[in-house]
């Protein structure tokens, strides 16, 4: 892409708004825009990035098992009426009427609406275990919309639901599910902490949630050191068998929110625990016949007997990611992108446009990087050197290519780790000889 075809409204000065890093970062880098409180448009950087995310999270959900459906935004009352949430969920939930004075709603989550998608069409145990998801955009009536896309009022979401015809069954879905999650952040670069949770107003008697560890993260949690080193078997899932015992890998690890942590407890009082501060991004229920039973969701069983299926739902904020990302990697001059979701993998700077033997260099290394089947931004703009240069650590791409007089007098061209801030002077040949290496 060359940055001078590409809508990128970059900011100098920071929001007078924006109180949080990712808030800030994203304003400046030109991702976002707000339209309302607490609701943006995607401006092309930050869709691309949300794009990203969404197909990592699409293609584990696959993985797993999930098929993709798409439900609606807005959602009949009379379903949630059935289930008994109408009225329980609160003023976040937005309630509108149509021309015919009936009660509609913008949906804030999809239970309701998914088990009445199964009712139709499902009816014997010989569909079972099903999951279908659907990645879509809800809108919850916060009362304090804040920190840009972290606590927006309208979000996009990926929310999964788990039917299974015993509990012993629905179990298994649930644990797919958490492994599945482990699975989808460690390949967007991120270190989920799972956690024990409250189930709110989805309900149940099982849930976790799945933390990001950030210095500016919205809850302080203690958590037990070796987890920050632990794999598990990520690797080598296989979703086909139980993964009960990977499960347990996990979640034998200390982790608590500073509201639930007992220092007192003589259990913990001998673990090697850290304070550090999170940020959810993913939360997971089991909540069995909850919404099967009053709704009438019911399966019949192999041994003819009808029952009301066992059910969970599973969500991850993907715009609210975005954010979270955010906040887990950047520093004081801005992004830094895990090369994983990252909107490009170079970002070459030429210093000085309209000079020949520049942009007769700058030429053959974008022809390159995109013959190696890399991503490559390529700022041509006439701008001021230290401009661009400011602007390339604010975006945060891994690497950054700088090709100016001086290199071009010198034959060598600076390599900049965007990361670690490492800086190496390279030959044309040695340049050419890293981009050939795999180094995503």
């Amino acid at each position: 892409m060359l940055l001078s075809r590409f809508f990128l409204p970059v900011l100098k000065e920071t929001p007078k708004d924006a109180e949080i890093v990712s808030h800030i970062y994203m304003l400046r880098a030109g991702m976002i825009q707000q339209s309302s409180s607490g609701i943006y448009s995607w401006l092309p950087l930050g869709k691309i990035i949300l794009d990203n995310i969404t197909d990592i999270c699409r293609n584990e959900m696959i993985l797993a098992g999930a098929n993709e459906i798409l439900m609606p935004t807005l959602q009949s009352a009379n379903i949630w009426k059935e289930s008994g949430r109408y009225e329980d969920y609160g003023k976040e939930m937005l309630r509108i009427k149509d021309r015919n004075e009936r009660d509609l709603l913008y949906g804030p989550t999809n239970e309701e609406l998914v088990t009445e998608i199964f009712r139709t069409h499902v009816k014997s145990y010989k569909g079972l275990p099903l999951n279908l998801f659907h990645i879509q955009w809800k809108f919850r009536d916060e009362l304090r919309p804040r920190f840009g896309v972290m606590r927006g009022r309208e979000f996009l979401m990926k929310d999964a639901y788990s039917f299974d015809v015993d509990y012993e069954s629905s179990i298994k879905s649930y644990n797919i599910m958490f492994i599945s999650y482990m699975q989808l952040f460690k390949k967007m670069g991120l270190k989920a902490i799972p956690m024990k949770a409250d189930t709110g107003p989805i309900g149940g008697d099982l849930s976790h949630e799945f933390i990001v560890i950030a210095d500016t993260g919205e809850s302080e949690v203690f958590l037990e050191e070796d987890f920050l080193s632990f794999e598990g078997s990520l690797n080598e899932i296989n979703y086909e068998r139980d993964l009960q015992n990977e499960v347990d890998k996990f979640t034998s690890f200390y982790a608590a929110t500073e509201e639930k942590h007992n220092p007192n407890d003589k259990k913990i009082q001998s673990l090697n625990l850290i304070k550090t501060r999170g940020i959810e991004v993913g939360h997971i229920f089991h909540f069995g016949q909850k919404y099967s039973k009053p709704m009438n969701a019911i399966v019949n069983k192999n041994d003819g007997k009808n029952t009301p299926v066992y059910m969970g739902s599973y969500g991850v904020g993907l715009s609210r990611l975005v954010g979270a990302v955010i906040e887990a990697n950047h520093d004081k001059d801005g992004i830094v992108w895990p090369q994983e979701i990252a909107p490009w993998h170079y970002n070459l700077i030429n210093l000085k446009s309209g000079d020949k033997s520049c942009d007769d260099t700058c030429k053959n290394l974008y022809k390159l990087i995109q013959e190696k089947n890399y991503t490559v931004l390529y700022d041509d703009t006439d701008e001021r050197a230290g401009a661009k240069l400011a602007r390339a650590d604010l975006l945060g791409l891994p690497f950054q290519i700088i090709i100016g007089p001086k290199g071009i007098k010198e034959k060598l061209f600076d390599l900049k780790n965007r990361k670690n801030g490492k800086i190496e002077r390279l030959s044309y040949d040695e340049l050419s000889n890293f981009i050939n290496q795999n180094n995503r």
